[in-house]
């Protein structure tokens, strides 16, 4: 009988995201069995460490080729020659443009269900898993069941919290069948949308603009509040779907999840939508001209004035600061 639970991840340079260790932590809540990790490419083995501290209970590192580069239906087709042998009952994702890529194919490849972009998830008294997981661009929540045997699921980074819980991992060593035809389309190169700082779910501080910086190119106010704090930008939806900034910038209920120490919400109204991306956040700090903007219903500071003379002069300051200490 299947037992335990898979988590599939992408890792660079031995470095993990934040949302696999609150994965591994949903997966030993789940109480179905043995955790296992499996992870790609070249210093996948590094990532250990961190594995082991938040609790999983065996490990499987892929770092020969062709696992250095993403192919979707060739890791897919790996994936499924070794699930038999590991015969887990659980395999989860993260809500990432990868595990958005291949956890589908692995779906189809299993004839296994599949539920995406999952807040939480819960056994029944069955041992099933019930997750929980939005809908309708987020106006309701569902709690939804997967019949087939083999439940799949990914997780919505930001949500879950993340716990150690350390543990002496078992590494395996199962090689997969591969298959050199499945190997269709392979990544090639990879380009950091917003170089130099770290990506939107994993800062600590975000800088966020609206439909209030009224123009794509004052966006570069909001770039330079973010150098001198390091912090990354990010944006409303609205402002993503003008092509003011990349949508890799959105933020909200249809876009990224963020969770920062500090968010700075410039030139947001604060819609339903921004909010639920946004919730996770220790401090929000708005600055809006318009004093009935929802968002002050949720800051924890607020600046009513104009953003054109606010920010400048909250640039300065802060590079002011930082240049006496």
């Amino acid at each position: 009988m299947s037992s335990g639970v898979l988590v599939i991840f992408d890792q660079n340079q031995g470095q993990v995201r934040h949302v696999i260790l609150e994965i591994l932590t949903v997966a030993r809540s789940l109480a179905l069995g043995p955790v296992t990790a499996l992870t790609f490419g070249t210093d996948a083995s590094k990532t250990l460490d961190i594995l082991s501290e938040y609790g999983a209970d065996r490990v499987l590192f892929w770092e020969q080729e062709p696992f250095t580069q993403y192919s979707s239906d060739g890791f897919a087709d790996a994936i499924a020659s070794v699930v038999p042998e590991l015969d887990p009952a659980v395999i989860l994702f993260p809500a990432s443009a990868w595990g958005k890529d291949l956890s589908p194919r692995l779906a189809e490849l299993l004839n296994a269900g599949l539920a995406t972009d999952c807040l939480s998830l819960r056994t029944n008294e069955d041992n099933r898993v019930i997750a929980t997981r939005p809908m309708y661009a987020g106006k309701v929540l569902a709690e939804v069941q997967i019949d087939t045997p083999i439940q799949m699921f990914s997780i919505r980074p930001n949500i879950n919290a993340a716990v150690p819980s350390p543990t002496t991992p078992v590494v395996l060593d199962i090689p997969p069948v591969i298959s050199e035809t499945s190997f269709k389309a392979v990544v090639t190169e990879r380009k950091e949308v917003q170089s130099g700082v770290q990506e939107l779910t994993e800062a600590d501080i975000i800088v966020s603009g609206g439909r209030g910086i009224k123009a794509p190119e004052n966006f570069k106010l909001l770039d330079q509040l973010a150098e001198a704090l390091g912090a990354a930008v990010g944006s409303s939806r609205p402002v993503a779907d003008d092509g003011w900034v990349p949508h890799s910038y959105h933020i909200g209920q249809t876009g990224k999840v963020v969770s920062p120490t500090v968010y700075f919400a410039i030139g947001i109204s604060g819609a339903i939508q921004h909010l639920a991306g946004i919730s996770g956040s220790k401090y929000i700090v708005a600055i809006n001209n318009d004093p009935e903007a929802p968002i002050f219903k949720v800051a924890n500071y607020g600046i009513v004035g104009d953003l054109f003379q606010v920010v400048p002069r909250l640039t300065e300051e802060i590079r002011a600061l930082k240049a006496t200490n």
